[in-house]
């Protein structure tokens, strides 16, 4: 059986460190912000090139911070695009904003800058982009709608550690980049775990307060706050994992590669181009019978996942959230795609068993 994922495997080059990390933690009797999550704040924003790294909860709280520290009113709205998992969007309505449909690129799969703008109202504040799969969004034209109509960019970076758009690399590009370090990530945990990059101290100033019962004073509280802190214990683990973050990526994008040259064009490929450096947290294809494809893939004992099988419109939760404007090229995108096994465990051999089968369908 080839797995899709194997997160015993994919952790187990790092376990000799990770225990004597754990014993660091439990040795130092200080479990809640302490220096493991100072490290790896310094580590992480050295890592990415950002300023400033703050660990908070998770990944959706990462989102859902980055947002209420910009003080936007109640029914303010956020584009977003059609297509992303649903922890995007539900960043927004936690904030008790507006969430904004925009589609994708057909091709990329990320927001679409052409239909962003047609997007825009006066209650308009922010565009939160998704780099989706590990690919950057196109930031240039993304920023440049942004600057021209005043409105802040949060960048989800959840699938996105180390990706880059013309040497910039993700989290850098807007008012906030928002990472999850959720365990099957190519930064990935041991638990949930998040961060908030940002270049601007006030705002980074705003996330450390708000992650902390918005207090920066022991019993002293500014703001209506959450408790959203970065565990010791996992920032521990994300220090020993992130020196190792090239590395997994280097690996992945070599699998990627041998999906790029062996599979026929009978289906649709990931779009590469030499300004994006893409990370592959996932490597998708799309094909019309996905659904047979699938099946067929799993009797020949071949696992695969769909990211994602429902476009956000269409989930019982967002019935009454989100207008019923049509997305045709995000159902279309739900309804062809497959995420096939590019896990740092796997190997050459495996995948070149995975394009040898696909090709045969």
């Amino acid at each position: 059986m080839i797995e899709y994922e194997n997160l015993g495997k994919v952790n187990a080059p790092f376990f000799d460190d990770y225990r004597q990390a754990f014993g660091k933690v439990l040795d130092s009797g200080w479990y809640i912000l302490g220096n493991a999550v100072k490290q790896f704040e310094s580590d992480f924003a050295a890592y990415n090139g950002s300023r400033h790294c703050a660990g908070v909860a998770n990944g959706l709280d990462a989102l859902i911070l980055s947002l209420r520290s910009l003080g936007f009113e109640n029914g303010d709205e956020v584009i977003v695009p059609s297509n992303t998992y649903i922890a995007t969007i539900l960043s927004i309505v936690h904030n008790g904003l507006k969430p904004v449909l925009a589609e994708p690129d057909i091709h990329t799969y990320n927001i679409d800058p052409a239909r962003i703008e047609e997007k825009i109202t006066s209650r308009t504040r922010a565009i939160m982009v998704v780099h989706l799969y590990g690919k950057v969004c196109d930031m240039a034209s993304i920023g440049a709608i942004a600057k021209t109509h005043g409105l802040k960019i949060i960048e989800d970076c959840a699938q996105a550690h180390g990706a880059s758009f013309k040497g910039t690399k993700a989290g850098n590009f807007g008012d906030f980049g928002a990472f999850s370090f959720y365990p099957t990530k190519n930064l990935g945990a041991i638990g949930d775990a998040g961060a908030v990059t940002t270049a601007d101290e006030g705002l980074h100033n705003a996330i450390t307060t708000l992650r902390n019962y918005g207090s920066r004073i022991k019993y002293q509280n500014e703001q209506v706050g959450y408790n959203s802190r970065l565990d010791e214990l996992q920032a521990a683990f994300l220090s020993v994992k992130l020196k190792h973050l090239d590395a997994i990526t280097k690996h992945k994008r070599r699998l990627a590669q041998l999906y790029q040259m062996g599979l026929k064009d009978d289906f649709i490929k990931p779009v590469v181009h030499q300004d994006y450096y893409d990370v592959y947290h996932i490597y998708n294809i799309r094909h019309p019978r996905r659904d047979a494809l699938r099946e067929y893939l799993l009797k020949h004992d071949i696992r695969t996942e769909i990211h994602y099988p429902i476009a956000p419109n269409k989930q019982t939760a967002m019935a009454g959230v989100l207008d019923n404007t049509p997305t045709p090229i995000a159902e279309e995108i739900h309804r062809t795609t497959l995420s096939l096994p590019i896990s740092y465990f796997h190997t050459d051999a495996e995948i070149a068993r995975v394009v040898e089968i696909m090709n045969s369908f």
